[in-house]
Protein backbone atom coordinates (compact mmCIF):
# COMPACT_ATOMS: atom_id res chain seq x y z
CA UNK A 1 0.00 0.00 0.00
CA UNK A 2 1.44 3.49 -1.25
CA UNK A 3 2.11 5.79 1.63
CA UNK A 4 0.51 9.40 1.41
CA UNK A 5 3.45 11.59 1.94
CA UNK A 6 4.23 14.28 -0.59
CA UNK A 7 6.87 14.64 -2.87
CA UNK A 8 8.52 17.34 -3.81
CA UNK A 9 7.55 19.52 -6.47
CA UNK A 10 8.07 19.38 -9.91
CA UNK A 11 6.89 17.58 -12.96
CA UNK A 12 6.80 13.74 -12.72
CA UNK A 13 6.89 10.91 -15.25
CA UNK A 14 3.81 9.79 -16.42
CA UNK A 15 4.85 6.15 -15.29
CA UNK A 16 5.65 7.15 -12.00
CA UNK A 17 2.89 5.05 -10.03
CA UNK A 18 4.13 2.35 -11.63
CA UNK A 19 7.06 2.33 -9.22
CA UNK A 20 4.65 1.01 -6.68
CA UNK A 21 4.09 -2.97 -6.51
CA UNK A 22 0.35 -3.04 -5.88
CA UNK A 23 -0.80 -0.27 -8.36
CA UNK A 24 1.66 -2.42 -10.74
CA UNK A 25 -0.01 -5.97 -9.98
CA UNK A 26 -3.65 -4.09 -10.20
CA UNK A 27 -2.71 -2.46 -13.41
CA UNK A 28 -1.38 -5.38 -14.91
CA UNK A 29 -4.77 -7.19 -14.65
CA UNK A 30 -6.91 -3.92 -15.44
CA UNK A 31 -4.96 -4.10 -18.87
CA UNK A 32 -6.02 -7.69 -19.37
CA UNK A 33 -9.01 -7.30 -18.67
CA UNK A 34 -9.72 -4.42 -20.41
CA UNK A 35 -7.88 -6.37 -23.65
CA UNK A 36 -10.91 -8.81 -23.30
CA UNK A 37 -13.51 -6.16 -22.93
CA UNK A 38 -12.63 -4.55 -26.49
CA UNK A 39 -12.33 -8.35 -27.91
CA UNK A 40 -15.62 -8.99 -27.12
CA UNK A 41 -16.94 -5.33 -28.29
CA UNK A 42 -15.35 -5.79 -31.61
CA UNK A 43 -17.12 -9.76 -31.67
CA UNK A 44 -20.27 -8.47 -30.54
CA UNK A 45 -20.10 -5.63 -32.70
CA UNK A 46 -19.20 -7.49 -36.13
CA UNK A 47 -21.81 -10.25 -35.03
CA UNK A 48 -23.90 -7.23 -35.95
CA UNK A 49 -22.99 -6.08 -38.73
CA UNK A 50 -23.36 -9.61 -40.48
CA UNK A 51 -26.23 -10.68 -39.11
CA UNK A 52 -28.54 -7.74 -38.45
CA UNK A 53 -27.01 -5.06 -41.30
CA UNK A 54 -28.27 -2.15 -39.10
CA UNK A 55 -26.75 0.86 -38.08
CA UNK A 56 -28.59 1.06 -34.97
CA UNK A 57 -28.31 -2.28 -34.02
CA UNK A 58 -24.56 -1.95 -33.76
CA UNK A 59 -24.88 1.14 -31.98
CA UNK A 60 -26.86 -0.23 -29.48
CA UNK A 61 -24.15 -2.13 -28.41
CA UNK A 62 -22.98 0.39 -26.64
CA UNK A 63 -25.95 1.65 -25.29
CA UNK A 64 -26.53 -1.71 -23.74
CA UNK A 65 -23.26 -2.05 -21.90
CA UNK A 66 -23.33 1.57 -20.80
CA UNK A 67 -27.02 1.93 -20.09
CA UNK A 68 -26.96 0.08 -16.44
CA UNK A 69 -24.51 2.88 -15.12
CA UNK A 70 -27.83 5.04 -15.03
CA UNK A 71 -29.58 1.88 -13.39
CA UNK A 72 -26.65 1.52 -11.33
CA UNK A 73 -24.31 3.67 -10.88
CA UNK A 74 -25.46 5.34 -7.23
CA UNK A 75 -26.13 2.27 -5.63
CA UNK A 76 -22.23 1.18 -6.62
CA UNK A 77 -21.35 4.43 -5.41
CA UNK A 78 -22.60 4.35 -1.96
CA UNK A 79 -22.18 0.36 -2.33
CA UNK A 80 -18.48 0.92 -2.35
CA UNK A 81 -17.70 3.47 0.18
CA UNK A 82 -19.99 1.40 2.86
CA UNK A 83 -18.79 -1.87 1.91
CA UNK A 84 -14.72 -3.86 2.03
CA UNK A 85 -13.82 -2.25 -1.61
CA UNK A 86 -11.65 -5.45 -2.22
CA UNK A 87 -14.28 -7.57 -1.95
CA UNK A 88 -17.16 -5.65 -3.85
CA UNK A 89 -14.66 -6.27 -6.79
CA UNK A 90 -13.78 -10.19 -5.77
CA UNK A 91 -17.84 -10.52 -6.43
CA UNK A 92 -17.87 -8.37 -9.80
CA UNK A 93 -15.13 -9.98 -10.99
CA UNK A 94 -16.37 -13.61 -11.01
CA UNK A 95 -20.09 -12.12 -11.70
CA UNK A 96 -18.43 -11.30 -14.98
CA UNK A 97 -16.70 -14.48 -15.48
CA UNK A 98 -19.88 -16.45 -15.33
CA UNK A 99 -21.82 -13.97 -17.56
CA UNK A 100 -19.25 -13.83 -20.14
CA UNK A 101 -18.80 -17.72 -20.01
CA UNK A 102 -22.72 -18.13 -20.53
CA UNK A 103 -22.23 -15.42 -23.75
CA UNK A 104 -19.08 -17.91 -24.56
CA UNK A 105 -21.49 -21.36 -24.60
CA UNK A 106 -24.99 -19.66 -26.18
CA UNK A 107 -22.61 -18.77 -29.29
CA UNK A 108 -20.90 -21.88 -29.27
CA UNK A 109 -24.24 -24.01 -29.28
CA UNK A 110 -25.53 -21.54 -32.15
CA UNK A 111 -28.21 -20.07 -30.21
CA UNK A 112 -26.88 -16.27 -30.21
CA UNK A 113 -29.42 -14.17 -31.66
CA UNK A 114 -29.15 -9.97 -32.28
CA UNK A 115 -31.59 -9.32 -28.94
CA UNK A 116 -29.64 -11.98 -27.27
CA UNK A 117 -26.21 -10.54 -27.23
CA UNK A 118 -27.79 -7.03 -26.21
CA UNK A 119 -29.29 -8.46 -22.87
CA UNK A 120 -25.97 -10.26 -22.35
CA UNK A 121 -24.18 -7.20 -23.07
CA UNK A 122 -26.60 -5.96 -20.60
CA UNK A 123 -25.64 -7.89 -18.11
CA UNK A 124 -22.44 -7.61 -18.32
CA UNK A 125 -22.82 -3.76 -18.51
CA UNK A 126 -24.65 -4.12 -14.69
CA UNK A 127 -21.71 -6.24 -13.39
CA UNK A 128 -19.26 -3.25 -14.92
CA UNK A 129 -20.91 -0.59 -13.11
CA UNK A 130 -20.61 -1.92 -10.34
CA UNK A 131 -16.95 -2.66 -10.73
CA UNK A 132 -16.63 1.45 -11.77
CA UNK A 133 -16.92 3.34 -8.54
CA UNK A 134 -14.67 1.01 -6.30
CA UNK A 135 -11.86 0.44 -8.76
CA UNK A 136 -11.46 4.19 -9.43
CA UNK A 137 -11.87 4.67 -5.56
CA UNK A 138 -9.24 2.59 -4.56
CA UNK A 139 -6.63 4.73 -6.13
CA UNK A 140 -5.91 6.89 -3.86
CA UNK A 141 -5.13 4.31 -1.67
CA UNK A 142 -2.22 2.96 -4.36
CA UNK A 143 -0.48 6.33 -5.03
CA UNK A 144 -0.22 9.48 -3.02
CA UNK A 145 -2.32 12.41 -4.01
CA UNK A 146 0.16 14.05 -5.85
CA UNK A 147 0.46 11.12 -8.04
CA UNK A 148 -3.55 10.58 -8.75
CA UNK A 149 -3.34 12.86 -12.19
CA UNK A 150 -0.68 10.36 -13.25
CA UNK A 151 -2.29 7.40 -11.83
CA UNK A 152 -5.75 8.33 -13.64
CA UNK A 153 -3.43 8.78 -17.40
CA UNK A 154 -2.23 5.40 -16.41
CA UNK A 155 -6.36 4.13 -15.95
CA UNK A 156 -6.35 5.83 -19.38
CA UNK A 157 -3.60 4.33 -20.88
CA UNK A 158 -4.86 0.48 -19.64
CA UNK A 159 -8.01 1.37 -21.25
CA UNK A 160 -6.36 2.53 -24.37
CA UNK A 161 -3.61 0.37 -24.90
CA UNK A 162 -6.48 -2.58 -24.62
CA UNK A 163 -8.34 -0.72 -27.34
CA UNK A 164 -4.86 -0.75 -29.57
CA UNK A 165 -4.39 -4.19 -28.84
CA UNK A 166 -7.91 -5.68 -28.46
CA UNK A 167 -9.43 -4.70 -31.87
CA UNK A 168 -6.17 -6.11 -33.68
CA UNK A 169 -6.28 -9.23 -31.85
CA UNK A 170 -10.03 -9.29 -32.38
CA UNK A 171 -10.22 -8.74 -35.88
CA UNK A 172 -7.57 -11.48 -36.66
CA UNK A 173 -9.43 -14.03 -34.48
CA UNK A 174 -13.26 -13.15 -35.49
CA UNK A 175 -12.17 -13.77 -39.00
CA UNK A 176 -10.54 -17.11 -38.52
CA UNK A 177 -12.71 -18.48 -35.81
CA UNK A 178 -15.40 -16.35 -35.13
CA UNK A 179 -16.77 -14.58 -32.19
CA UNK A 180 -16.98 -17.58 -29.92
CA UNK A 181 -13.13 -17.66 -29.40
CA UNK A 182 -12.99 -13.97 -28.38
CA UNK A 183 -16.15 -14.42 -26.18
CA UNK A 184 -14.04 -17.46 -24.12
CA UNK A 185 -10.67 -15.16 -23.97
CA UNK A 186 -12.92 -12.39 -22.54
CA UNK A 187 -14.22 -14.77 -20.14
CA UNK A 188 -9.90 -16.01 -19.20
CA UNK A 189 -9.50 -11.92 -18.74
CA UNK A 190 -11.93 -11.57 -16.34
CA UNK A 191 -10.21 -14.67 -14.35
CA UNK A 192 -6.96 -12.27 -14.36
CA UNK A 193 -8.60 -9.69 -12.65
CA UNK A 194 -9.78 -12.23 -9.77
CA UNK A 195 -6.44 -13.92 -9.13
CA UNK A 196 -4.95 -10.68 -9.08
CA UNK A 197 -7.72 -8.98 -6.28
CA UNK A 198 -6.98 -12.08 -4.05
CA UNK A 199 -2.86 -11.25 -4.36
CA UNK A 200 -3.82 -7.53 -2.79
CA UNK A 201 -3.32 -7.45 0.81
CA UNK A 202 -5.48 -4.63 1.54
CA UNK A 203 -4.39 -2.60 4.61
CA UNK A 204 -7.24 -2.13 6.67
CA UNK A 205 -8.66 1.53 7.02
CA UNK A 206 -9.32 3.30 10.28
CA UNK A 207 -12.55 1.94 11.73
CA UNK A 208 -15.40 4.15 12.00
CA UNK A 209 -17.04 4.56 15.54
CA UNK A 210 -20.60 5.78 13.81
CA UNK A 211 -20.96 3.48 10.47
CA UNK A 212 -23.54 4.94 7.52
CA UNK A 213 -26.43 3.26 5.97
CA UNK A 214 -27.26 2.52 2.45
CA UNK A 215 -30.37 5.10 1.50
CA UNK A 216 -28.88 7.73 4.19
CA UNK A 217 -25.53 7.35 2.86
CA UNK A 218 -26.91 7.84 -0.85
CA UNK A 219 -28.86 10.99 -0.21
CA UNK A 220 -25.26 12.26 1.82
CA UNK A 221 -24.07 11.94 -1.65
CA UNK A 222 -26.36 13.26 -3.99
CA UNK A 223 -26.26 16.42 -1.64
CA UNK A 224 -22.38 17.02 -1.50
CA UNK A 225 -22.36 16.57 -5.54
CA UNK A 226 -25.42 19.32 -5.33
CA UNK A 227 -23.17 21.50 -3.13
CA UNK A 228 -19.94 21.59 -4.49
CA UNK A 229 -19.73 24.32 -7.25
CA UNK A 230 -16.43 22.73 -8.49
CA UNK A 231 -18.24 19.29 -8.52
CA UNK A 232 -21.28 20.20 -10.81
CA UNK A 233 -18.97 21.93 -13.17
CA UNK A 234 -16.96 18.76 -13.97
CA UNK A 235 -20.20 16.92 -14.31
CA UNK A 236 -20.97 19.42 -16.88
CA UNK A 237 -17.78 19.61 -18.96
CA UNK A 238 -18.34 15.68 -18.97
CA UNK A 239 -21.28 15.87 -20.53
CA UNK A 240 -21.11 18.75 -23.25
CA UNK A 241 -18.10 16.12 -24.47
CA UNK A 242 -19.69 12.96 -24.09
CA UNK A 243 -23.28 13.14 -25.72
CA UNK A 244 -21.29 14.44 -29.56
CA UNK A 245 -18.35 12.34 -28.53
CA UNK A 246 -20.46 8.62 -28.33
CA UNK A 247 -21.09 9.13 -32.51
CA UNK A 248 -17.72 8.06 -33.14
CA UNK A 249 -17.65 4.72 -31.28
CA UNK A 250 -21.50 3.94 -31.57
CA UNK A 251 -20.95 4.28 -35.58
CA UNK A 252 -17.58 3.62 -36.28
CA UNK A 253 -18.20 -0.06 -37.37
CA UNK A 254 -20.83 1.20 -39.63
CA UNK A 255 -18.77 4.03 -40.95
CA UNK A 256 -16.16 1.30 -41.45
CA UNK A 257 -17.97 -1.09 -43.56
CA UNK A 258 -20.46 1.50 -45.42
CA UNK A 259 -18.53 4.31 -46.16
CA UNK A 260 -14.74 3.02 -46.40
CA UNK A 261 -15.35 -0.45 -47.73
CA UNK A 262 -13.72 -2.10 -44.34
CA UNK A 263 -13.79 -5.15 -43.41
CA UNK A 264 -13.42 -6.70 -39.67
CA UNK A 265 -9.52 -6.20 -39.75
CA UNK A 266 -9.65 -2.68 -41.34
CA UNK A 267 -12.51 -1.94 -38.52
CA UNK A 268 -10.14 -3.01 -36.12
CA UNK A 269 -7.08 -1.10 -37.68
CA UNK A 270 -9.23 2.24 -36.70
CA UNK A 271 -9.62 0.91 -33.49
CA UNK A 272 -6.16 0.09 -32.86
CA UNK A 273 -4.97 3.80 -33.67
CA UNK A 274 -7.41 5.35 -31.57
CA UNK A 275 -5.86 3.49 -28.80
CA UNK A 276 -2.30 4.26 -29.91
CA UNK A 277 -3.26 7.48 -29.69
CA UNK A 278 -4.34 7.28 -26.60
CA UNK A 279 -1.64 6.24 -25.10
CA UNK A 280 0.54 8.83 -27.13
CA UNK A 281 -1.52 11.37 -25.37
CA UNK A 282 -1.27 9.79 -21.74
CA UNK A 283 2.50 10.10 -21.98
CA UNK A 284 2.28 13.96 -23.31
CA UNK A 285 -0.52 15.03 -20.52
CA UNK A 286 2.49 15.66 -17.45
CA UNK A 287 4.06 18.28 -20.19
CA UNK A 288 0.83 19.36 -21.56
CA UNK A 289 -0.29 19.87 -17.88
CA UNK A 290 2.52 21.72 -17.64
CA UNK A 291 1.67 24.25 -19.75
CA UNK A 292 -2.24 24.43 -20.16
CA UNK A 293 -4.63 24.75 -17.91
CA UNK A 294 -7.47 22.39 -17.66
CA UNK A 295 -10.21 23.87 -19.72
CA UNK A 296 -7.94 24.61 -21.85
CA UNK A 297 -6.80 20.88 -22.13
CA UNK A 298 -10.34 19.90 -22.43
CA UNK A 299 -11.17 22.54 -25.43
CA UNK A 300 -8.26 21.26 -27.51
CA UNK A 301 -9.04 17.42 -26.99
CA UNK A 302 -12.49 17.74 -28.14
CA UNK A 303 -11.67 19.96 -31.06
CA UNK A 304 -9.12 16.78 -32.10
CA UNK A 305 -11.96 14.45 -31.24
CA UNK A 306 -14.05 16.57 -33.43
CA UNK A 307 -11.49 16.16 -36.26
CA UNK A 308 -11.38 12.08 -35.90
CA UNK A 309 -15.40 11.90 -36.03
CA UNK A 310 -15.89 14.34 -39.38
CA UNK A 311 -12.34 12.24 -40.64
CA UNK A 312 -14.12 9.00 -40.26
CA UNK A 313 -17.27 10.58 -42.07
CA UNK A 314 -15.54 12.09 -45.22
CA UNK A 315 -11.83 9.92 -45.57
CA UNK A 316 -11.05 7.19 -47.18
CA UNK A 317 -9.29 4.68 -44.62
CA UNK A 318 -5.50 5.42 -44.87
CA UNK A 319 -6.16 8.89 -44.33
CA UNK A 320 -8.98 8.09 -41.46
CA UNK A 321 -6.39 5.59 -39.80
CA UNK A 322 -4.37 8.85 -39.29
CA UNK A 323 -6.75 10.82 -38.16
CA UNK A 324 -8.10 8.30 -35.89
CA UNK A 325 -4.76 8.65 -34.07
CA UNK A 326 -5.41 12.62 -33.16
CA UNK A 327 -8.35 11.53 -32.08
CA UNK A 328 -7.19 9.53 -29.41
CA UNK A 329 -5.18 11.98 -28.33
CA UNK A 330 -8.20 14.06 -28.04
CA UNK A 331 -10.15 11.49 -25.91
CA UNK A 332 -7.64 10.81 -23.57
CA UNK A 333 -6.68 14.46 -22.90
CA UNK A 334 -10.31 15.30 -22.15
CA UNK A 335 -11.09 11.78 -20.32
CA UNK A 336 -7.84 12.18 -18.04
CA UNK A 337 -8.47 16.40 -17.21
CA UNK A 338 -12.15 15.33 -15.82
CA UNK A 339 -11.44 12.26 -13.95
CA UNK A 340 -8.05 13.14 -12.24
CA UNK A 341 -9.82 16.85 -11.58
CA UNK A 342 -12.58 14.69 -10.09
CA UNK A 343 -10.18 12.43 -8.05
CA UNK A 344 -9.07 15.79 -6.44
CA UNK A 345 -12.28 17.60 -5.90
CA UNK A 346 -13.71 14.57 -3.73
CA UNK A 347 -13.41 14.44 -0.39
CA UNK A 348 -12.05 10.72 1.15
CA UNK A 349 -15.63 9.93 2.17
CA UNK A 350 -17.62 10.44 -0.19
CA UNK A 351 -15.11 9.59 -3.06
CA UNK A 352 -16.94 6.34 -4.64
CA UNK A 353 -20.05 8.08 -4.47
CA UNK A 354 -18.92 11.14 -6.32
CA UNK A 355 -16.80 8.97 -8.79
CA UNK A 356 -20.71 6.88 -9.24
CA UNK A 357 -22.31 10.24 -9.71
CA UNK A 358 -19.11 11.31 -12.03
CA UNK A 359 -19.50 7.66 -14.28
CA UNK A 360 -23.45 8.06 -14.10
CA UNK A 361 -23.08 11.38 -16.24
CA UNK A 362 -20.59 10.47 -18.81
CA UNK A 363 -21.42 6.56 -19.24
CA UNK A 364 -25.11 7.71 -19.27
CA UNK A 365 -24.52 10.37 -21.85
CA UNK A 366 -22.29 7.79 -24.03
CA UNK A 367 -25.40 5.69 -23.58
CA UNK A 368 -27.73 8.07 -24.28
CA UNK A 369 -25.83 9.53 -27.24
CA UNK A 370 -24.97 6.00 -28.96
CA UNK A 371 -29.04 5.71 -28.81
CA UNK A 372 -29.23 9.01 -30.56
CA UNK A 373 -27.11 8.84 -32.86
CA UNK A 374 -27.80 5.42 -34.19
CA UNK A 375 -31.15 6.48 -34.61
CA UNK A 376 -30.08 9.66 -36.42
CA UNK A 377 -27.81 7.44 -38.94
CA UNK A 378 -31.01 5.08 -39.54
CA UNK A 379 -32.80 8.25 -40.55
CA UNK A 380 -30.47 10.51 -42.62
CA UNK A 381 -27.32 8.38 -42.99
CA UNK A 382 -24.02 7.51 -40.91
CA UNK A 383 -21.89 10.34 -43.04
CA UNK A 384 -24.87 12.98 -41.98
CA UNK A 385 -25.14 11.68 -38.52
CA UNK A 386 -21.00 11.81 -38.07
CA UNK A 387 -20.57 15.65 -39.58
CA UNK A 388 -23.14 16.83 -36.93
CA UNK A 389 -21.89 15.04 -33.99
CA UNK A 390 -18.17 16.55 -35.29
CA UNK A 391 -19.88 20.29 -35.70
CA UNK A 392 -21.26 19.74 -31.90
CA UNK A 393 -17.92 18.72 -30.46
CA UNK A 394 -16.94 22.41 -32.19
CA UNK A 395 -19.49 23.47 -30.58
CA UNK A 396 -17.97 22.18 -27.12
CA UNK A 397 -14.38 23.66 -27.38
CA UNK A 398 -15.91 26.74 -28.02
CA UNK A 399 -18.17 26.86 -25.12
CA UNK A 400 -15.27 26.42 -22.93
CA UNK A 401 -14.44 30.14 -22.39
CA UNK A 402 -18.07 30.65 -21.29
CA UNK A 403 -18.20 27.54 -18.98
CA UNK A 404 -14.55 27.15 -17.56
CA UNK A 405 -13.83 24.09 -15.16
CA UNK A 406 -13.17 26.61 -11.83
CA UNK A 407 -10.32 27.78 -10.57
CA UNK A 408 -10.27 26.03 -7.24
CA UNK A 409 -11.33 22.22 -9.26
CA UNK A 410 -8.90 19.96 -7.25
CA UNK A 411 -6.57 22.02 -5.28
CA UNK A 412 -8.47 22.07 -2.39
CA UNK A 413 -7.65 20.42 0.80
CA UNK A 414 -10.16 17.14 1.10
CA UNK A 415 -8.25 16.06 4.10
CA UNK A 416 -10.74 14.70 6.80
CA UNK A 417 -10.60 17.49 10.13
CA UNK A 418 -12.71 16.43 13.05
CA UNK A 419 -15.32 19.43 13.47
CA UNK A 420 -14.88 19.39 17.41
CA UNK A 421 -12.74 17.42 19.69
CA UNK A 422 -16.04 15.65 21.14
CA UNK A 423 -19.59 14.75 20.74
CA UNK A 424 -22.15 17.35 22.86
CA UNK A 425 -23.05 15.16 25.61
CA UNK A 426 -27.08 15.08 25.46
CA UNK A 427 -29.10 15.25 28.39
CA UNK A 428 -31.81 13.90 26.29
CA UNK A 429 -31.81 10.84 25.25
CA UNK A 430 -31.39 10.51 20.65
CA UNK A 431 -32.37 7.62 18.96
CA UNK A 432 -30.36 7.20 16.02
CA UNK A 433 -32.48 8.24 13.77
CA UNK A 434 -34.41 11.55 14.92
CA UNK A 435 -33.82 14.60 12.49
CA UNK A 436 -31.40 17.03 14.72
CA UNK A 437 -31.29 21.08 14.51
CA UNK A 438 -28.13 22.83 14.77
CA UNK A 439 -27.69 26.08 16.03
CA UNK A 440 -24.97 28.16 16.27
CA UNK A 441 -25.03 31.95 17.41
CA UNK A 442 -22.81 34.47 16.39
CA UNK A 443 -21.59 37.92 17.66
CA UNK A 444 -21.13 40.20 14.96
CA UNK A 445 -19.78 43.77 14.71
CA UNK A 446 -22.13 46.26 12.64
CA UNK A 447 -18.45 46.66 10.30
CA UNK A 448 -17.89 43.14 9.85
CA UNK A 449 -21.62 42.00 8.44
CA UNK A 450 -21.18 42.52 5.06
CA UNK A 451 -18.07 40.43 4.84
CA UNK A 452 -19.84 37.78 7.49
CA UNK A 453 -22.39 37.53 5.06
CA UNK A 454 -20.26 36.53 2.04
CA UNK A 455 -17.93 34.17 4.45
CA UNK A 456 -21.22 32.24 5.41
CA UNK A 457 -22.43 31.29 1.74
CA UNK A 458 -19.53 29.23 1.40
CA UNK A 459 -20.20 27.91 5.28
CA UNK A 460 -23.54 26.89 3.75
CA UNK A 461 -22.24 25.09 0.76
CA UNK A 462 -19.92 23.26 3.70
CA UNK A 463 -22.50 22.58 5.85
CA UNK A 464 -24.65 21.09 3.16
CA UNK A 465 -21.89 18.94 1.70
CA UNK A 466 -21.16 17.09 5.09
CA UNK A 467 -25.31 16.20 5.22
CA UNK A 468 -26.78 19.27 6.52
CA UNK A 469 -30.52 20.32 5.01
CA UNK A 470 -32.71 23.59 5.58
CA UNK A 471 -29.59 25.60 6.18
CA UNK A 472 -30.41 29.42 7.21
CA UNK A 473 -28.98 32.29 8.65
CA UNK A 474 -30.93 34.59 10.79
CA UNK A 475 -30.12 38.27 12.40
CA UNK A 476 -32.02 39.13 15.02
CA UNK A 477 -34.46 42.31 15.31
CA UNK A 478 -33.53 43.25 18.66
CA UNK A 479 -30.35 42.85 18.67
CA UNK A 480 -28.52 43.20 15.00
CA UNK A 481 -25.31 41.79 16.30
CA UNK A 482 -26.97 38.74 17.07
CA UNK A 483 -26.52 35.79 14.15
CA UNK A 484 -28.00 32.42 14.18
CA UNK A 485 -27.27 29.98 11.61
CA UNK A 486 -29.19 26.76 11.61
CA UNK A 487 -28.87 23.67 9.74
CA UNK A 488 -30.61 20.38 10.30
CA UNK A 489 -29.01 16.61 10.18
CA UNK A 490 -31.31 14.21 8.90
CA UNK A 491 -30.29 12.12 11.91
CA UNK A 492 -28.11 11.85 14.87
CA UNK A 493 -26.15 9.34 13.73
CA UNK A 494 -25.20 11.77 10.43
CA UNK A 495 -24.47 14.47 12.83
CA UNK A 496 -22.09 12.14 14.62
CA UNK A 497 -20.43 11.47 11.10
CA UNK A 498 -20.28 15.04 10.48
CA UNK A 499 -18.34 16.12 13.25
CA UNK A 500 -16.02 12.43 12.60
CA UNK A 501 -15.46 12.06 9.13
CA UNK A 502 -17.25 14.15 6.71
CA UNK A 503 -15.53 17.73 7.49
CA UNK A 504 -12.30 18.46 5.78
CA UNK A 505 -9.29 20.55 5.63
CA UNK A 506 -11.31 23.03 3.25
CA UNK A 507 -14.57 23.13 5.05
CA UNK A 508 -12.22 24.28 8.31
CA UNK A 509 -10.62 26.97 6.46
CA UNK A 510 -14.21 27.93 5.74
CA UNK A 511 -15.63 28.20 8.46
CA UNK A 512 -12.41 30.06 9.90
CA UNK A 513 -12.99 33.06 7.93
CA UNK A 514 -16.17 33.07 9.27
CA UNK A 515 -15.32 32.63 12.64
CA UNK A 516 -12.58 35.29 12.44
CA UNK A 517 -15.32 38.06 11.39
CA UNK A 518 -17.14 37.28 14.62
CA UNK A 519 -16.24 38.37 18.43
CA UNK A 520 -15.91 34.60 19.49
CA UNK A 521 -15.97 31.31 18.80
CA UNK A 522 -20.30 30.61 18.22
CA UNK A 523 -22.14 28.98 20.70
CA UNK A 524 -23.88 25.50 19.74
CA UNK A 525 -27.14 24.14 20.79
CA UNK A 526 -28.61 20.99 19.95
CA UNK A 527 -32.48 20.32 19.22
CA UNK A 528 -33.69 16.85 18.77
CA UNK A 529 -36.96 17.13 16.34
CA UNK A 530 -40.01 15.91 18.33
CA UNK A 531 -43.08 14.08 16.95
CA UNK A 532 -46.45 16.22 17.89
CA UNK A 533 -49.80 14.63 17.84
Amino acid sequence: MATTTARAPGRRSAWAPLRRPVFRMLFAAQVVSNIGTWMQTVGAQWFLVETSGSPAFVAWIQTASQLPVLLLSLVAGVTADLVDRRRLLLVTSLASCVVAGALTAVTVAGALTPWGLLGLTFVLGCSAAMTGPAWQAVQPQLVPRDELPEASALGSIAVNAARAVGPAVAGVVVSAAGPAVVFALNTLSFLAVTVALLAWREEALPVRTVRERAWPGLLAGLRYVRSAPSVRRILARCALFALPGSALWALLPSAARDLMGADAAGYSLLLALLGAGAIAGAVAMPRLRARLSRSWLLAGGALLFAAGTAAAAWLPLAASAAAALVAGVGWLTCLTTLNATMQLALAGWVRARGLATYMLVFMGSQALGSFAWGAVADAVGVRTALTAAAAALVLVAASVPLLPLLAHSGTMDRSVVPLSSSMPTLELEAPPATPTAIVLTYRVRPQHVAAFLDAMHDVRLARERSGGTGWQLLRRAEDPEEMVEVFVAPSWEEHQLQHTVRWTGYDAQVLARAVALAEDEPTAAHYLVQGVR
